[in-house]
């Protein structure tokens, strides 16, 4: 059943953009109510169709209760950052960056350092400390350049030293 329920909601998000925000929502929530009402999995889900839906203020303790009732190793670290990013939308920025800063820590070196790193990037720059945004963002873009890596993780470092 989870891999059925799972295709069901991966078709709704493959073709979100077709849809007007409340209809994600609505058929987002008609996959959830087939889960019970603590599941980590369908709590996410409810969660990231209000977030795509610009209703971050729905979406906050969704996400909060999805993180709380165990939400697995996969979708956790995706929870996280959703999350923070809510939360800087909503305009409580330091909680933003002390969870994506929490989140770089737990996973320095992973397929969520990137956006990790863009999330904590845009938090910093909306507190208004663009230059140790810039440095964040160029520390994790330096692991995708084919050459100078070493020179820009450098630069970065300096941008924000004392």
């Amino acid at each position: 059943m989870n891999d059925n329920w799972r295709d069901r909601v991966a078709a709704i998000w493959s073709h979100a953009d077709s849809l007007a925000d409340g209809d994600v929502v609505n058929a987002i929530d008609e996959l959830v109510a087939e889960r019970d009402a603590d599941d980590a999995e369908a709590l996410f889900e409810a969660a990231g169709a209000r977030d795509y839906a610009g209703r971050e203020a729905e979406a906050e303790p969704l996400y909060r209760r999805a993180l709380e009732s165990g939400l697995d190793a996969t979708r956790r670290p995706q929870a996280v950052i959703q999350l923070a990013s809510t939360l800087r939308n909503l305009g409580r920025i330091d909680e933003s960056i002390a969870m994506l800063e929490r989140q770089l820590h737990e996973h320095p070196d992973d397929e969520w350092t990137g956006p990790s790193a863009a999330f904590l990037a845009l938090a910093l720059a909306s507190r208004g400390d663009s230059t140790q945004a810039v440095s964040v963002a160029l520390m994790a873009l330096a692991d995708y350049l084919p050459i100078y890596s070493r020179s820009i993780r450098s630069y970065a470092a300096e941008l924000v030293a004392d």
